[in-house]
């Protein structure tokens, strides 16, 4: 498949610019029919509609990954302005980092954040900057001087609402420069409704990186490079996983970060610990191991969580739901509407490329 099949027309006043009010108010869009074929039943419900959709036994799957506080502003040594978005923290006084500026700092040139923390530039690393703190920690400078990192389709400042609501109720683990958004839309209500009616839970990690906001920019598929996240899975979700099978329940995650975690330590054919960079590219033809459902916002056009949804539920029943969720109104991305999908097990195209 070319990236042109992954295209869809969005009028921009469905991208959700602000959340709800309430996080469990969202409508969900369900596609739910027998092994999601042609004929797939299509639903449209509210997110507190959830439970009728699951079982007891089911197993849901959470990404428990915090966003950081990532973007800081300053200035170069000329005088010039610069954004700097940490990617990830190496250690207490280093960070590889996205850095947006008239031109790019050289190695050695020094970088100077509001408050007046001073960042030295070692080098490159690909597309990111390694930087090093001259003075406090990156914890500590992300802290004080930090901004939520809201997505670029977002086109507003981050505001002290989004301190919470950029967050999962769930989210305990720092690392991440997006929010899984698909776990935004669970309060603590729903969470005890569905443990109440035995639907079981099992937490991964998964620390969003900025890449998952990167256009594809190779037209054939193949010769995209994924970027890195990085992923733990442990023994005690395999062994969670193991059991709910083992009583007849689904393994349904939570958003699309949860299905590349599971499915990258299920790549070896069988569910396994995992640590470390996952480089998993999930487009239409992947054979799923691990996943049977999965709940997930709306994606942007032509982007590989769109692929990776349409991998899952099929190509044509994922366009055509999104035709749908345009025409009626649904409210797009991070702070949009929510989708509900079963796993496509009907014409499945040769297996594509996965590095983990």
């Amino acid at each position: 498949m070319r990236l042109s099949d992954f295209k869809y027309d969005l009028p921009a006043e469905l991208i959700a610019q602000r959340p709800l009010r309430d996080r469990g108010a969202s409508r969900l869009l369900a596609v739910d029919g027998p092994a999601c074929g042609p004929g797939a039943r299509r639903r449209d419900l509210a997110f507190a509609d959830l439970p009728q959709l699951l079982r007891p036994g089911d197993l849901l799957i959470f990404n428990n990954t915090r966003v950081m506080r990532a973007r800081l502003f300053g200035r170069k040594e000329t005088g010039g302005r610069i954004e700097v978005l940490i990617e990830r923290v190496l250690h207490p006084h280093q960070a590889l980092a996205h850095v947006r500026s008239s031109k790019p700092p050289a190695p050695g040139r020094r970088v100077e954040i509001e408050g007046g923390e001073r960042l030295l530039v070692l080098g490159r690393d690909g597309g990111l900057f390694r930087l090093r703190s001259e003075g406090s920690t990156f914890a500590a400078l992300m802290s004080k001087r930090g901004h939520l990192p809201l997505p670029p389709y977002i086109r507003r400042p981050d505001d002290a609402l989004d301190e919470t609501r950029y967050q999962t109720v769930y989210a305990r683990r720092i690392g991440a420069v997006a929010a899984p958004t698909a776990g935004l839309h669970f309060d603590e209500t729903m969470l005890e409704r569905l443990a109440g009616m035995g639907v079981g839970h099992a937490h991964v990690t998964l620390h969003v990186g900025a890449g998952t906001f990167q256009p594809i920019r190779a037209g054939d598929l193949d010769r995209h490079e994924m970027h890195a996240e990085w992923v733990e899975v442990n023994e005690d979700v395999c062994q969670q996983v193991r059991s709910a099978r083992q009583r007849g329940g689904r393994i349904v995650a939570v958003g699309t970060t949860s299905v590349r975690s599971l499915e990258t330590a299920a790549a070896g054919g069988e569910l396994k610990p995992f640590r470390g960079d996952s480089r998993l590219f999930i487009r239409p033809g992947f054979r799923f191991r691990a996943v049977d459902a999965m709940i997930t916002n709306f994606h942007l056009p032509e982007s590989t969580l769109l692929m990776l949804v349409s991998a899952f539920a099929g190509h044509h029943v994922i366009m055509d739901a999104y035709r749908h969720a345009v025409a009626s109104r649904y409210r797009f991305f991070s702070y949009g509407d929510a989708m509900f999908l079963i796993r496509n097990e009907r014409d499945l195209e040769p297996v594509a490329r996965a590095r983990s």
